[in-house]
């Protein structure tokens, strides 16, 4: 996998729904982008509804392009713990399954062992009140979702009932804490 595109790195982030990770991610200055994905299953090609089922292994993911002269791996993986539960195995919230697993998916192995050196930090720290059961581990393959699922908060936030429940909330919390990261976005 190639890591660096016209100085940009490649991150690759599971936390739940798809949908709360871009909103937030796509606030950041210096995050040139942000794909809804799947990653690390079984199948060829999955599409959201045999995801969604669960038969196929794929995790729900952003895939983020990033200037890391503008904001670190370090940064990003710093709001990534901020933004979900790690210590809740195939869940997040309401939506059960292992799409919704916590997971990195590195893109090389120095992504990998920062990875591993911040969750064995916050695991020293007692951060969280559980064991971090985030999968960490080499990217593999990442198939970018369906169209509709691309700037899924920005088109539908005011009006569809999971992103005023439930990814608003997530984003109001992202902006209160991480306000000195917001960009443009």
């Amino acid at each position: 996998m190639t890591n660096a595109v016209a100085g940009h790195e490649v991150a690759i982030l599971g936390g739940g729904c798809f949908w709360c990770l871009e909103a937030v991610f796509q606030q950041i200055d210096g995050v040139a982008s942000v794909v809804s994905g799947y990653i690390g299953g079984h199948t060829e090609a999955p599409d959201y509804h045999s995801v969604c089922e669960g038969t196929t292994g794929h995790a729900e993911v952003v895939e983020l392009r990033f200037d890391p002269a503008r904001v670190s791996y370090a940064t990003l993986l710093e709001v990534f713990f901020a933004i979900h539960d790690p210590t809740t195995p195939n869940r997040q919230g309401n939506d059960v399954g292992s799409q919704y697993r916590s997971a990195i998916f590195a893109t090389t192995p120095a992504q990998l062992d920062e990875a591993r050196v911040c969750v064995a930090r916050l695991t020293a720290e007692g951060i969280f009140p559980a064991p971090i059961v985030t999968e960490l581990q080499m990217a593999p393959r990442f198939w970018p979702a369906e169209d509709y699922h691309q700037d899924y908060f920005r088109q539908n936030g005011e009006r569809q009932p999971y992103c005023l429940f439930v990814v608003a909330p997530k984003v109001a919390k992202f902006r209160a804490r991480f306000a000195a990261l917001l960009g443009q976005g």
